[in-house]
């Protein structure tokens, strides 16, 4: 993969990392972290097609397609996650 990808990639999953940011709210925290997660996702993604041969929005050597699907399931799990009630619950069971 050259540098013109390479950057082409980076840019689209910051800007699905920040569009989701926009879409579920939050602070400058999880801004952050749905960058970092838009930016796993769609490498992950992207590793995968190219392991598997799969082809789908060919942009060079970059597959949108399941870098995209990538990013946004790593981002919707990681914003599933990041929900987690952490409240303790004493010895008799009551929150």
């Amino acid at each position: 993969m050259n540098l013109p990808s390479l950057a082409l990639g980076l840019t689209c999953s910051l800007l699905i990392g920040s569009l989701f940011h926009l879409v579920v709210d939050g602070g400058a925290v999880r801004l952050l972290l749905y960058m970092l997660l838009g930016a796993a996702g769609f490498a992950a993604g992207q590793w995968i097609a190219a392991r598997q041969g799969w082809s789908l929005l060919p942009i060079g050597p970059l597959q949108l397609g399941p870098a995209i699907l990538g990013s946004l399931i790593v981002l919707i799990v990681g914003h599933w996650l990041s929900k987690v009630n952490t409240r303790s619950v004493d010895r008799s069971g009551r929150l």
